[in-house]
């Protein structure tokens, strides 16, 4: 995991589900992170799946990620390149299911001093966020959360740990 994350802002609302960010009806027939990516976000942004550059940072209000446990919702947005998702809350599952697929995620109220387009700046070690209206602060990941963002996700990290 980069300790400094500059992208570009696409920026939510609050509950944004599962369902939005990757559509249900592709849950059984998309199975490649490549296609999955291609069907980020199409029912709420369809401009996403296309526009989308490497690095670009979701922006967020309230609750992202609820809905469905559904780790595709995950997978599609690493996929497609996103650097990191910035919300004021996250659903526990989707919470956890960054982690376990290294999508770096932050807890803080800079949906504020956002605008879609905008450039910002994450320093994971400082625990701010940069935007053009100010500085955000966050509380820092677990030392356990950063380290499997740091190993690639849970199961390179678990392969880590047993030395495989």
């Amino acid at each position: 995991m980069q300790t400094i994350i500059t992208g570009r802002v696409w920026k939510y609302g609050d509950d944004v589900n599962t369902d939005v960010i990757f559509p249900g009806k592709y849950t059984y027939s998309l199975t490649e992170p490549q296609e999955m990516a291609a069907h980020a976000l199409e029912d709420l942004d369809p401009a996403f799946a296309a526009q989308v550059q490497p690095g670009d940072i979701i922006v967020a209000g309230r609750n992202w990620g609820c809905g469905s446990s559904r780790e595709q919702a995950v997978i599609c947005l690493k996929a497609a390149g996103v650097g990191a998702i910035v919300a004021r809350s996250f659903s526990r599952i989707y919470f956890r299911n960054c982690i376990n697929h290294a999508l770096p995620i932050v807890t803080c109220d800079a949906v504020d001093g956002v605008n879609s387009g905008d450039q910002i700046t994450i320093d994971f070690a400082a625990g701010t966020v940069t935007t053009p209206q100010g500085v955000y602060t966050f509380p820092p990941l677990s030392p356990e959360a950063r380290a499997i963002l740091e190993d690639g996700g849970l199961i390179p990290h678990v392969r880590k740990q047993l030395g495989l």
